[in-house]
């Protein structure tokens, strides 16, 4: 830092200067003269004082525009400041490490960004940051040198990474375990062992991570304390490096001391509209237990919970525990400071650039004027997720006062409609084309439409379709449909034209119920036996010749859909549970009821494992009930996407007929269980991967459901597109018989996951 007061007259000049005759500023790009004058405090008419001017040297440089500042005196009695400001960053480059396209977010994240002004501590100071960034990774001996090139009134910055060797654990040592397991303690370290095909994702792939190294004692220590040992103690790990090899060993020196066992649980406060009775039955801690820190963090929220959902939102409790040591037992209580009662002043939404203010209120379970609720932010959060319109949804809480809060509701929208089209080959269904244009979210109302139409060799199907999920933001809901379809099956051809219409109602938050009705005109043509004119031909109820049999379908169906779900694509928690019922037969050909259920479970475990893997279980079931007539187009077949994929949709049925000349009959009950592990592919790119495996069953009246038994796995890449979902698998049937009918991909586009 250079600071110079100059002179440009002799002393005599300064001295007979009484007063500032004029102030100049040169040099100012990013400053005002009359930003200038507030920093120096100096004035016009004001006396001069070289302290003065010598501080507002220093303010000046505090600002940190500037390499250079001059002071000089005029004849006069005016003072001049001549600035020299920092050069701009017009480059920054990485070699060694980061791709290109990576390279803008990495400085970023250091703290540089092209057009800053160069600071030599600042260049210092992200340069430590991505030392310690690449060490993170696993890297050892990790070295950055900066090559600064000066241009034209700008710099361009160099880093040339050398990022060294990585570092792989072959061994992790506790001294001193005997009650616990060592792989229980690993488990929970940021530095591992490798694992057994530790290169998949998910896996530890042994290499270190210096970084949380220094905090691995502190969570083997909580293990402990889950387990009881209040008094273990680990030490700090000590880690040997073999410089040849870069192979490391760490050994953890543990005393575990005795086992704690909880004696008494209290809760100290007296809260208006808290049965703490009710509390304590909740609790996951329980008297005469071994004691769990975990336990006791999971007990804290809960109660903090159930306070703020009284309406004071800023409720705290502490957790305190007494050991005795002479019986080894704990007393843990915990206090309650509710704090006052919170009104919600104002709801305030942002980043809705598309989506009404109201389609967003709808859904947010607390208005201006309630009392506070911790468990409706949380169900709010989670509904506006299950909507589909949002890529991300935070609610926030703004204190005003002791007594009142704003909700921050801040959303980023994702892509809602989409113009889709595509085409692909299958084995059964040979070239296929497709075509949509859809919007779940039109003009920001929340109304869903679309119009979409699909050829194959030997599938055309047209649609179109509009649902308004809150009709006059109420709780009812009403949507309609017509479609035009073709499909040739294997032993017939069907072609349909239908409409329906349905109403619905929010029960509760997370209940929906609804009633539709459809009608549908259909033409079964048999294929199989078109060129044996005296061939009997069975379509369920109906035995004829061969010649086009026509019905017509009339159905009302009462449906029941529970979803607790935080998301509409991709969920990572809650579950889904709905079932239907219909009856065709109030006017129409067709006589019979027709039940469904369905069930899905899904579970983050990132929190757990530091990992975003979700698991999720699905379960389908389907039964018929026949009441007088069901054609075979009617019945149950299955096979593709939402069945058992690696066998070509429809395909699996029950049949009648040699293997090589098959009549497929179609079956009255259904069962589909599926099993999947989802895993981030690429964040930037919005794609994961997911592993699955699919268990079907289908049967008739009196061969039992598992008449046929249908397996297929494989794995299907999520990628949330800009044109919308789409679903990519792969798949491989389980022991397909030879007349079985496999298919090795498929996709879906517009489809949760």
């Amino acid at each position: 830092m250079k600071k110079l007061f100059t002179l440009s007259v002799g002393l005599s000049s300064i001295l007979l200067a009484q007063n500032i005759t004029s102030i100049q500023y040169n040099g100012l790009l990013h400053l005002s003269n009359e930003v200038a004058t507030e920093i120096s405090k100096i004035n016009v008419g004001e006396p001069f004082d070289i302290n003065k001017i010598d501080v507002s040297i220093k303010e000046f440089y505090r600002q940190g525009y500037f390499s250079d500042i001059v002071v000089s005196t005029t004849s006069d009695g005016g003072l001049v400041y001549e600035f020299k400001e920092k050069s701009a960053i017009s480059k920054l480059e990485m070699n060694g490490y980061s791709s290109s396209d990576e390279q803008e977010a990495e400085f970023i994240a250091v703290g540089l960004r092209k057009g800053d002004l160069y600071d030599a501590r600042k260049v210092e100071s992200a340069k430590k940051k991505l030392i310690k960034k690449i060490e993170a990774e696993g890297y050892y001996d990790t070295v950055v040198e900066v090559d600064v090139e000066p241009k034209e009134e700008s710099v361009a910055l160099v880093f040339n990474v050398n990022k060294g060797e990585k570092i792989y654990i072959e061994n992790i040592k506790f001294a001193g375990v005997d009650n616990l397991n060592s792989d229980d303690l690993e488990a929970v370290l940021a530095n591992q062992e490798e694992d057994f095909m530790g290169w998949f994702p998910g896996l530890n792939n042994g290499v270190a991570r210096l970084d949380d190294l220094a905090i691995d004692g502190k969570r083997a220590e909580d293990v402990y304390m889950q387990n009881g040992y209040m008094d273990a103690t680990v030490s700090d790990p000590l880690m040997r490096i073999d410089s040849g090899s870069y192979k490391a060993d760490i050994t953890y020196q543990i005393s575990e001391g005795e086992q704690y066992t909880i004696n008494t649980i209290r809760i100290q406060g007296d809260v208006e509209g808290l049965d703490l009775t009710k509390v304590r039955a909740e609790l996951k801690s329980l008297e005469g237990k071994v004691f769990n820190i975990d336990k006791l963090r999971k007990d804290k929220a809960y109660i903090e919970e159930q306070v703020a959902n009284l309406g004071y939102a800023f409720a705290r409790v502490r957790p305190d525990f007494k050991k005795n040591a002479n019986d080894k037992t704990v007393d843990v209580l915990y206090t309650i400071n509710e704090g006052n009662k919170v009104i919600i002043n104002d709801v305030i939404i942002s980043g809705n650039h598309t989506t009404i203010d109201r389609v967003i209120r709808r859904d947010i379970y607390m208005a201006p004027g309630d009392l506070f609720s911790l468990t409706d932010l949380k169900d709010s959060k989670n509904a506006l997720g299950r909507r589909g319109y949002f890529e991300k949804v935070d609610i926030e809480k703004e204190r005003i006062d002791a007594h009142s809060m704003n909700l921050l509701v801040k959303v980023k929208e994702t892509a809602t409609g989409s113009i889709q089209a595509g085409g692909g080959y299958g084995s059964y269904q040979g070239v296929m084309l497709s075509a949509s244009l859809s919007d779940r979210n039109i003009l920001g109302s929340g109304i869903n439409a679309g119009v979409s139409f699909d050829i194959s060799e030997i599938a055309t199907n047209y649609s179109l379709n509009i649902q308004n999920p809150r009709v006059w933001d109420s709780d009812y809901s009403m949507g309609a449909s017509i479609y035009q379809s073709e499909f040739e099956y294997t032993t017939y051809d069907q072609k349909s034209v239908g409409a329906s219409v349905n109403i619905g109602k929010q029960l509760t938050r997370n209940l929906f119920g609804s009633l539709s009705y459809s009608f549908s005109e259909n033409k079964a043509t048999d294929a199989n036996n078109s060129a044996n004119p005296d061939t009997l031909v069975d379509f369920g109820q109906f035995i004829f010749e061969p010649k086009d049999l026509n019905y017509a379908k009339s159905t009302f169906a009462l449906g029941l859909n529970y979803d607790n779900t935080d998301d509409f694509y991709t969920p990572r928690e809650g579950i889904v549970l709905g079932g239907s019922v219909g009856y065709s037969g109030i006017g129409g050909d067709q006589k019979f009821v027709d039940a469904s259920a369905r069930f899905g479970a899904y579970y983050g475990l990132e929190n757990l494992i530091d990992y975003d893997l979700i698991l999720r279980y699905k379960v389908r079931a389907r039964y018929l009930r026949d009441q007088g007539n069901i054609a075979i187009p009617e019945k149950l077949f299955m096979g593709g996407i939402g069945s058992v994929r690696g066998f070509e949709p429809y395909s699996i049925t029950p049949f009648s007929g040699p293997d090589n000349n098959r009549t497929l009959l179609g079956g009255t009950s259904s069962l589909v269980n599926t099993l999947e592990a989802s895993i981030p592919l690429s964040k930037a790119a919005k794609m994961r991967l997911a592993f699955f495996y699919d268990h079907g069953m289908i049967g008739r009246p009196g061969t039992g459901l598992d008449e046929i038994t249908k397996e297929g796995y494989g794995v299907a890449l999520e990628w949330f597109s800009p044109m919308g979902p789409i679903n990519l698998v792969f798949a491989k049937a389980v022991a397909p018989e030879s007349y079985d009918q496999t298919a090795s991909f498929e996709f879906t586009m517009g489809q949760k996951f």
